[in-house]
């Protein structure tokens, strides 16, 4: 049983209705939180949207890790480094950009995991990463048509936090820290950590959706439907037949 989960429903839109198309969903309420139940790529999968948001994120993972072996995160995320809009994403390790418990433990370290980094699956990030490469490949014309660049398939650190970065000093800031950050967002961390504890491999994908600066908030609504919905779903669908 392979989880699939976003955080927003506009990110989850194309993948549901993908899997509608192979057949009907049956739709679970946990703790208020909706898990859909069907089909995607002839594979059995639980679809839901997480919440923006560490706290909602980790919520809802913890619910799916009880019932899927397997979980993968999708979406968008700003973009840090050489990271430009209409990249992907995928993740080898994540990091919490604002946890910081310091004197207590070194900043970012996590309580009860003991490190700051936590990796993703190897081989699931593998396939997640050709699936990367299969996906840019394909949609950059659709990005042409939007101005965008060519888009690329990187792998490499993403970091998360409470805070929507909306700004170039912010982002500055980040990359500072951070320097080998490939890409920011609000809940691929918290997930990875609830994973971690559970034993359930996890990987992450995210569609950079601009650069974490002043232009952040105007980019994203638009992003989202053109673009990000439609990257989440062929990413799944193309990792999926990896999986065969």
């Amino acid at each position: 049983m392979i989880g699939i989960v976003a955080a927003m429903e506009q990110e989850l839109a194309a993948i549901v209705a993908a899997a509608q198309a192979e057949g009907p969903l049956t739709t679970q309420t946990l703790a208020g939180q909706q898990f859909h139940h069907g089909t995607l790529g002839g594979h059995q999968v639980i679809l839901a949207r997480s919440g923006v948001g560490k706290v909602a994120a980790a919520a809802t993972s913890a619910l799916l890790a009880t019932m899927a072996d397997t979980m993968v995160m999708v979406g968008t995320a700003g973009g840090l480094g050489p990271s430009a809009p209409g990249d992907v994403v995928v993740a080898t390790e994540l990091l919490q950009h604002d946890f910081d418990a310091r004197p207590l433990w070194p900043q970012w370290v996590l309580p009860g995991v003991g490190e700051s980094r936590i990796p993703t699956d190897p081989a699931l990030t593998e396939l997640l990463g050709a699936a990367a490469e299969t996906v840019c490949a394909e949609h950059r014309p659709d990005l042409a048509t939007l101005g965008l660049p060519a888009g690329q398939a990187r792998r490499g650190l993403v970091i998360s936090g409470d805070r929507f970065i909306g700004s170039l000093a912010a982002s500055d800031a980040l990359e500072s820290g951070l320097p080998d950050a490939l890409a920011v967002e609000m809940e691929g961390a918290a997930v990875a950590q609830v994973c971690r504890t559970a034993g359930v491999p996890f990987a992450l994908a995210r569609t950079v959706s601009d650069r974490a600066d002043h232009d952040a908030a105007v980019d994203f609504s638009a992003f989202l439907d053109q673009v990000a919905a439609p990257y989440a779903r062929d990413l799944v669908l193309a990792l999926l037949r990896h999986l065969d």
